[in-house]
């Protein structure tokens, strides 16, 4: 079925905070930010770590990587790429999920971009007063903060990765909520114009979005200023190509307490990658919401730790 077409249904559902049976809307989009800021402190205070490592010239291109604690010659890396509807939180809060993974010889890397609003799709006359990211395939200039903008970053990160640290062997992708959007668009990435093609073994995908349409009117849209045409192109649900590599494992995860429109994404998105060949699969996960999803990532006991760490192998 399609998405639901009421503006008032559309705003609820795509609240997220609306559907926590933990706490109220007003409550926990601020604890979110306090479990995963004290979280990523105490990563930083336990791991060896480089952070702000620059991977563009813009000032939020900057990536904070988190080594093993005993690396071997080669190891695995895990690409978080954090959420918040494209429009708050950073690098800087997502380094949460590093202590259980370091630990067992794989390296965690948090990917810094640039969000909403700070930039827009730009008018010509505009133009010039924009840090622009050029891009061949798009015949506009791009402000930092744009949709079109961020996959870019997102996809030039892994490039600069794979350039930058030849020890890394085997990229695994993690995203949450617009960060597991933006994942799923590094799938479906053209590699050729970028002269490198990641090793992208898998990709665990946490309560994303995948077909951005239904928000077009609905408050997330208000920063992004996204017209249709924007939202089409970067809807990974319209942009689902065969597996490359052919190797590669997505793990398509929602949470009991998201809400209806997000765990039918999932299902559709999930279902669309495997009609293209895609190996996949689809985990609903009990008892947790749209934030503690993620939040729990921290933990050893944590289900989604336990099939990240095994999705993940240590070399």
């Amino acid at each position: 079925r399609g998405p639901v077409a009421s503006p008032q249904v559309l705003e609820d559902q795509y609240s997220p905070s609306r559907w926590s049976r933990r706490l109220d809307r007003d409550t926990i989009i601020d604890a979110h930010l306090e479990v995963t800021a004290a979280g990523t402190e105490r990563a930083r205070a336990s791991a060896q770590t480089l952070l702000h490592v620059p991977y563009g010239d813009g000032d939020k291109e900057k990536l904070d990587i988190y080594f093993p604690t005993n690396p071997s010659e080669t190891f695995p890396v895990l690409v978080y790429i954090h959420g918040g509807y494209w429009q708050c939180l950073s690098k800087d809060d997502s380094g949460f999920a590093a202590p259980p993974l370091v630990s067992q010889g794989v390296a965690v890397v948090a990917v810094g971009y640039d969000i909403a609003p700070e930039g827009r799709c730009c008018p010509a006359e505009a133009a010039a007063a924009c840090v622009a990211q050029h891009h061949p395939a798009l015949p506009f200039v791009l402000c930092l903060g744009h949709m079109d903008a961020m996959v870019l970053q997102v996809r030039r990160s892994l490039v600069f990765l794979m350039e930058e640290y030849p020890r890394i062997r085997g990229i695994f992708l993690c995203g949450h909520s617009a960060g597991a959007h933006l994942a799923a668009m590094v799938l479906s990435t053209d590699w050729t114009e970028f002269q490198v093609v990641p090793d992208i073994k898998g990709a665990v995908l946490v309560s994303g979005l995948y077909d951005l349409e239904p928000i077009l009117h609905t408050y997330v849209n208000d920063a992004l200023n996204m017209s249709r045409e924007v939202a089409q192109r970067n809807s990974p649900m319209r942009h689902v190509t065969p597996p490359v590599p052919a190797g590669c494992e997505v793990l398509v995860a929602v949470a009991q307490h998201d809400s209806p429109e997000f765990r039918r994404q999932s299902q559709e998105y999930s279902q669309a990658l495997r009609a293209a060949g895609w190996s996949v699969s689809l985990l609903d996960l009990a008892g947790v919401d749209h934030f503690d999803v993620i939040e729990k990532l921290s933990e050893d006991s944590y289900i989604l730790t336990q099939v990240g760490r095994r999705a993940v192998p240590r070399r």
